[in-house]
């Protein structure tokens, strides 16, 4: 158990870091344009021309009025942040997620699942690791998909320059601006990752094979149930989040929100329940293709990348590939009767039975 342990830091943090971090980059390049929409509605609301229009066209003006104003550069603000602050928001998140899973496994049901609150605690503790670990490249993400909006601010000219302004200005409370809203984001992925799991382990039964051996397609649906479920059920706190990170832009002037409670209570009071769904729809459309990207090339990369690093230590991995793994053991089973055929000769048919060796088989898909 502490050889699987000793691979899993050398080798299977790598291929998480690594995965998890190609995979949020990928993701982010392709829904970058509807993520700076979307901002730009959580922190003020709807543009002007869509307020006199229909409400089916939000999406459409949101992107006019970018381009106009900003020209196509302005769909992807925030886009370098954004990159730079998922390199280690999912490095860290799925290494810590997987370190606490081994953790926990203590807690796994008869087949090898972690259980919901076990999952849910793994979730939770990467999510406030990389909460705390990224929340300065996140807030400079979100003033920059944001300032061109506001008249007599003097632009961030790169995240070195936003981070260093901001600290002169604002101190290390600016760079952890909505800090309190994005760790109870938490409850986020606390929803988000065990449904993830117990989608895929429903799936890998209905069809009669380990988790491991799930096609995209199958992956895909699973990850985007379980976004779409978490996103509706947390969105408000991102919107408080949102406008608690951008209200430190404008130089000299006062803080429109004293915290988070003041923050909901205007919100309340000025817009009612349905401001804390601003851009909701929008994100909705974001998020869903981008869980399917993320997680999807997580999972194919991920696998790559486990029989590309040290592929000679796959046989003594706990968790092989299974097709490579069924095949090695034909193979062995073969091998050990042609060597062994006298002795096996003397033996009952009972006996010969022992040689099937369906306990590996059940840890392996089991493990999965």
């Amino acid at each position: 158990m502490s050889t699987a342990g000793d691979r899993r830091s050398a080798r299977d943090i790598f291929c998480d870091a690594g995965a998890g971090a190609s995979a949020g980059a990928i993701a982010a390049t392709f829904v970058c344009p509807l993520d700076v929409i979307k901002t730009r509605l959580q922190v003020h609301g709807l543009p002007e021309a869509a307020r006199s229009g229909h409400r089916g066209s939000v999406i459409i003006t949101s992107f006019q009025h970018i381009v106009r104003t900003d020209g196509f550069r302005g769909l992807y603000r925030g886009l370098s942040p954004t990159l730079v602050a998922l390199l280690p928001n999912w490095a860290v998140y799925f290494t810590v997620y997987g370190h606490l899973k081994e953790i926990l496994h203590s807690h796994a049901d008869n087949s090898g699942q972690l259980s919901i609150g076990a999952n849910m605690i793994a979730a939770s503790g990467a999510g406030a690791a990389t909460a705390i670990a990224t929340n300065p490249l996140w807030v400079v993400k979100t003033r920059l998909q944001t300032q061109g909006m506001r008249e007599g601010v003097v632009p961030y000219k790169s995240i070195v320059s936003a981070l260093s302004r901001i600290l002169h200005e604002e101190g290390i409370r600016g760079w952890y601006s909505g800090i309190l809203p994005s760790l109870a984001g938490i409850s986020h992925v606390a929803i988000q990752f065990p449904a993830y799991e117990k989608i895929k382990s429903y799936f890998a039964k209905r069809n009669h094979k380990s988790i491991s051996e799930l096609g995209p397609g199958e992956i895909a649906v699973a990850s985007s149930l379980a976004k779409v479920v978490a996103s509706v059920m947390t969105y408000p706190h991102e919107v408080v989040r949102s406008r608690l990170q951008e209200q430190g832009q404008a130089r000299n002037s006062t803080r429109q929100y004293a915290g988070v409670i003041d923050c909901i209570n205007q919100v309340l009071r000025k817009e009612g329940p349905t401001g804390f769904y601003r851009g909701c729809a929008t994100n909705l459309l974001r998020t869903t293709p981008s869980a399917v990207i993320t997680f999807t090339s997580y999972e194919m990369i991920h696998r790559f990348l486990l029989q590309v690093v040290s592929p000679k230590e796959d046989h003594s991995k706990a968790k092989p590939k299974p097709d490579s793994c069924f095949e090695s053991e034909k193979v062995a089973k073969a091998t050990g009767e042609d060597n062994a055929k006298s002795v096996q000769h003397m033996q009952s048919a009972s006996n010969k039975r022992t040689f099937i060796p369906l306990g590996e088989t059940d840890n392996l898909t089991a493990k999965h």
